[in-house]
């Protein structure tokens, strides 16, 4: 591998990002509209197992420390960035990527740039017209309505002995890109529609996330820990009532204190101080409200951004509680790999600082076309197997909308 030659560049202000990217593979990593955008692969590195975010880690330090690297800019996303993107089981067959864009359009605090990766006179690039519109009706996958309830039913029966106090499980609707689709368009709807998420493409995955995993800029450590869902009213009064009610929830409250229990336990060790919101506020999206929680820490060890995804991953947001006997459960109940959905994707740059979201409210599109998206619920002791399936089916409402 040839150490990579890496210069970048303020920009006149470059405007949209989508409209940039390749039309099948795109590279893409936002949130109201700023963030970076890649064209092209100048590296791709892969990885598999158990170990894969610490091998990633390590594999990224090294290409790091082999780099020529001029950044006249300084803001995060500028010099050297790897987009990537990791499955979430250590069993998964789906491969976990970090890859280096050729060229790289980033947009951050008023400020754009251009990085050109072992490719110095690669020209900007120039926005094109997103191709024809499309349809697509994504139908049930292999864990179709009932049998998830079933699911949720067992996995209940299983809390109530309790092995296990929180699983999260999942279920999947699969359809069929049309040939020349164009991808843009997808992530267009996703960016317009829910512009306080993270809209995400690495490597065929593409969704929109409100769940930070972390964010690391110069020792400063963030995180946004989402548990606990409901739906939005359909006017102010019983959208204003749905608020309390989670936020009153017993149920949704409980969920929640395994998943922030589990980012802070997952964080201490690596942190000289972390604080969390002293108590859970309600986060409004356009179709539902979550119970949320920040964190906010300092880095006293030198991690990078992927060695605290490595930490972190998985969370009880997304797994259950205690881990490896929810792990275990979802294997047994999911008759699926779930990829990388529920895995983190992100971007992380040459200093280590980087911004990882939870891969949630996606789609794997595969080279042949396949789509398969996902939706989960957290099952606590309470819960109610009619009342998950209806939140995976809001969960599902905005990659759903997307393609049709």
């Amino acid at each position: 591998m040839l150490p990579l030659v890496v210069e970048t560049v303020a920009a006149d202000d470059i405007g949209l990002l989508i409209p940039l990217l390749d039309s099948r593979d795109p590279l893409l990593f936002i949130r109201r509209g700023e963030g970076v955008a890649g064209i092209g692969e100048a590296l791709r590195l892969e990885f598999t197992g158990p170990t894969r975010l610490a091998d990633a880690a390590a594999a990224w330090r090294e290409v790091v420390d082999a780099a020529t690297i001029t950044d006249a800019v300084g803001l995060p996303g500028t010099g050297l960035v790897a987009l990537g993107s990791f499955a979430f089981s250590e069993h998964s067959a789906a491969t976990s990527v970090l890859i280096v864009p050729r060229v790289v359009v980033g947009r951050r605090n008023g400020h754009s740039w251009i990085t050109r990766i072992n490719a110095p006179s690669a020209p900007i690039p120039i926005p094109t017209t997103l191709g024809h519109e499309y349809r697509i009706s994504l139908r049930p996958g292999a864990l179709p309505a009932e049998e998830f309830v079933k699911a949720v039913d067992a996995a209940i029966a299983e809390i109530a002995t309790g092995t296990v106090r929180k699983v999260v499980l999942a279920r999947d609707l699969v359809g069929r890109l049309p040939d020349g689709a164009d991808l843009r368009r997808v992530l267009t709807y996703l960016a317009l529609g829910y512009p306080d998420s993270f809209t995400y493409a690495v490597n065929g995955l593409v969704g929109s996330s409100p769940e930070t995993l972390v964010r690391v800029d110069a020792g400063s450590v963030t995180a946004r820990v989402l548990a606990g869902t409901i739906g939005r009213g359909a006017d102010a009064d019983s959208d204003l009532a749905a608020s309390v009610g989670l936020a009153t929830s017993t149920k949704d409250l409980d969920e929640h204190q395994f998943a922030i229990g589990s980012v802070m336990s997952s964080l201490r060790a690596h942190t000289s101080t972390l604080v969390a919101s002293e108590q859970p506020f309600t986060l409004k999206l356009p179709n539902l409200w979550h119970l949320a929680s920040d964190v906010v820490g300092s880095l006293s060890d030198g991690s990078s951004s992927l060695d605290l995804v490595d930490a972190l991953h998985p969370t009880a947001a997304v797994a259950g509680n205690p881990t490896a006997r929810a792990l275990e459960t979802i294997e047994r109940l999911e008759p699926f790999d779930r990829g990388r959905y529920a895995g983190p994707v992100g971007w992380v740059d040459g200093n280590g600082d980087g911004e990882w979201a939870v891969a949630l409210r996606c789609a794997h599109v595969s080279s042949t076309g396949r789509i398969t998206a996902y939706a989960g619920a957290g099952i606590v002791r309470d819960s109610v197997a009619a009342a998950e399936l209806a939140e995976t089916k809001m969960k599902f409402r905005p990659i759903v909308e997307a393609f049709s």
